[in-house]
Formats: structure tokens, C-alpha cells, sequence
């Protein structure tokens, strides 16, 4: 389809052109318009008569597969980034690691296919364009709700974010919030274990219901309380397993439910928010510092990979690698070695938004 209206386009452009060129060598009126006339029928009739010539289709098709490589590609470019460290002037110990005497910033390598690509960190406005009349259902555990939090500081100004960040932070709860200037309907949903997301994709398919942006995580809970990787990586399966049959939809929206927005193609854009490197000599129980150790995290990691529930191993799912982003932030991105600063799930969202971009074929 996509080839089909590009291979039409360039014959409505040589229709245009060549006669234009024609003129500029000053040929007759007549000649001009003799020559114009065959070459509009010969190229009308080819880009017609293109399906019923397998030659010719299998041109147009692999035109559209470069395309669309090219697109697949830069995606998998997003997590290209590059970290820088800078001591606040106040600090008290210039050789303390507490992550309050330190700024931190982040910035897309500047390596060639990164460039190509022309990622943009976007601001309050193109976010807010981007996600403008769309429902967003973030469902985790505390690393999605600080994801949702990097979203909100985002989209709202500081006095919205006064009234907000208490609710959103209430202990193990559902958080849900209307942006009404901006049309966006936000759902944060407290989804601790992998059982915990499969009801919830249950109920999107009982309700035919689906959000427009679906980021989903689980794994530190079940790491702590079950600490069974094989147990997780079921768990992982059956999630896939629901998100394909999902997969592709027609949503049926109520009228309280979302409006189509900007970032709704034809199905929701689903993404896999990944666990952070964990510190083990940082964590703040023994049994974390117990169960919690780069042994289990490896296994875990393993039934991730495993799975096939991410993109990079034949799932649907785009993986926003928390655990990539956190470990080269550094010690100095932690205080607790599991929950890192503000600026690595900044990172984590405007890699979403760069990927729904990619996604929409959108450009801001």
C-alpha cells in the first residue's frame, strides 16, 4: 500500500516535471502537449496494471519492506544514550555518593544511525500533541509509578503537579487522572506480579476496551517473594500469550471511554518497562540484599529474553530498558540501588514518545 502511493506519487511527479523541462528547451505548445499526453497514459495505466505484474509488485513491495526496515531500525537506535555527571556547586563532600550532591543529564549518542534518525527530546507541548486525546494505562509496581510520574512532570506545570504527586504516590494503589486541556486520560495501575497484568489485559478484552498506550512491568516483587525465576518466565508467557490475542483490534469505546487520538493507529502501542540494575551492597533489607543478588537477577533476566514477550526476540512488545538506562547512569543515580533518580525514567519516557513517533510515522 505504502509503495503503491509512493510509486504513484514519483509518476505524478515525472507528469509534472518533464513537460516543465520540455518547455524549458523550447519545444512547440503542441509538442509539449503531444508528449505530455502519452506520458500521462503510459504512466496512469502502468501504476494501474502494477498489481497484475509480479515483477513489477514485487519492486513496489520491497520498496515498502525498506521502508519500513528503516523504521524498525531506528527503534531499535532509542537507547543510545549517553550519561554526564556534574557536582552541584552547594555539595558538602566532594567525594560523596549521595546522589543529591550531583545533577544528571542524559543526550542521544551522536553516532551516525542515531543522527539519521533525528530523535527529539520533546517538551510539554509537542508531548501533550502527540498524546492529545489518547488513554494511557501504565500497570507495575513502583518502578512504572515513578514512569508515570517523569510522564506527569511532563505534561503538567509545577502547581498541577502539587496537587497530584500525593495521590499518585498513595501505597500500592490505582492512580487515575484526566488532562482535560490536553485530552489525555491516565491510568496508573498497581500491578505488582505477573498474574496481577494478565487480569488486567483480561478485562480490556472482556470490556473491548483498549488504551490508545499500554506500558506494562513486572518482576522485583515476584524476584523478593517468590524468588522463582521459572515461575516468572510462565508468567511472562501467559502475558505474551494474552497481548497477541489482543493483537490487532478494533477498539469499541463507551462514551466515557478514550478518544481516538494522535498515537492511535489500529492497535494500542505496547511497551515492556524493564527492571533496573539492581545494587545489591545498596538495598535496604537483608532479605533484599539475600534473594536480590546478580545470580537471580541473570535468571530473571534470562526468562525475560526467553520469552519472546519483547520485539528484539519475535514478541510485540518495545522494551524500555530501565535496567540499560539505570546501570549506565551509575552508583550515583541510586540511593537505595533499585529506585533511581528522575532523569532515568525521563529517559524511559521520551524513548516511548520517540518510539510512538516512529510508531505513528509522525513527525513533530
Amino acid at each position: 500500500m505504502i509503495g503503491t502511493v509512493q510509486f504513484g506519487l514519483l509518476a505524478a511527479s515525472i507528469v509534472l516535471f518533464v513537460p516543465m523541462g520540455m518547455a524549458g528547451w523550447h519545444l512547440s505548445r503542441n509538442k509539449m502537449l503531444f508528449f505530455s499526453g502519452i506520458l500521462f497514459i503510459t504512466l496512469f495505466v502502468g501504476v494501474h496494471l502494477t498489481p497484475y505484474f509480479p515483477s513489477v509488485s514485487d519492486f513496489v513491495s520491497s520498496f515498502s519492506s525498506v521502508v519500513l526496515e528503516n523504521r524498525d531500525s531506528c527503534i531499535s537506535f532509542l537507547h543510545e544514550i549517553v550519561w554526564d555527571e556534574t557536582p552541584k556547586p552547594n555539595r558538602v563532600d566532594e567525594f560523596s555518593a549521595n546522589s543529591s550532591n550531583y545533577d544528571f543529564s542524559w543526550a542521544w549518542a551522536k553516532s551516525t544511525p542515531v543522527i539519521a534518525c533525528g530523535f527529539q527530546r520533546l517538551g510539554q507541548i509537542d508531548a501533550s500533541d502527540l498524546l492529545n486525546g489518547s488513554w494511557v494505562v501504565v500497570a507495575g509496581d513502583s518502578q512504572a509509578r515513578l514512569f508515570v510520574l517523569s510522564l506527569l512532570n511532563l505534561v503538567l506545570d509545577s502547581t498541577q503537579m502539587e496537587m497530584v504527586e500525593g495521590d499518585l504516590f498513595k501505597r500500592h494503589s490505582d492512580y487515575h487522572i484526566v488532562i482535560e486541556e490536553h485530552g489525555v486520560k491516565l491510568d496508573f495501575i498497581w500491578a505488582p506480579y505477573g498474574m496481577n497484568l494478565t487480569d488486567v489485559l483480561k478485562k480490556f478484552k472482556h470490556d473491548h476496551r483498549y488504551p490508545d498506550v499500554l506500558v506494562m512491568g513486572s518482576g522485583l516483587w515476584h524476584m523478593l517473594h517468590f524468588t522463582n525465576a521459572s515461575d516468572y518466565g510462565l508468567s511472562l508467557g501467559a502475558v505474551r500469550r494474552l497481548v497477541e490475542s489482543l493483537l490487532p483490534v478494533s477498539p469499541k469505546f463507551g462514551t466515557d471511554g478514550p478518544v481516538t487520538g494522535s498515537v492511535l493507529v489500529q492497535t494500542p502501542h505496547i511497551f515492556w518497562l524493564g527492571m533496573p540494575t539492581l545494587i545489591n551492597s545498596m538495598l535496604n533489607t537483608e532479605e533484599k540484599i539475600e534473594k536480590m543478588n546478580q545470580m537471580v537477577c541473570d535468571a530473571y533476566d534470562k526468562e525475560l529474553n526467553e520469552s519472546k514477550l519483547l520485539r528484539q526476540s519475535g514478541g510485540p512488545l518495545i522494551l524500555l530498558d530501565v535496567g540499560l538506562l539505570s546501570r549506565n547512569c551509575g552508583l550515583q543515580c541510586t540511593v537505595d540501588g533499585m529506585h533511581y533518580n528522575g532523569v532515568v525514567y525521563d529517559a524511559a519516557l521520551q524513548i516511548m514518545l520517540n518510539a510512538l513517533l516512529i510508531e505513528s510515522q509522525q513527525r513533530i
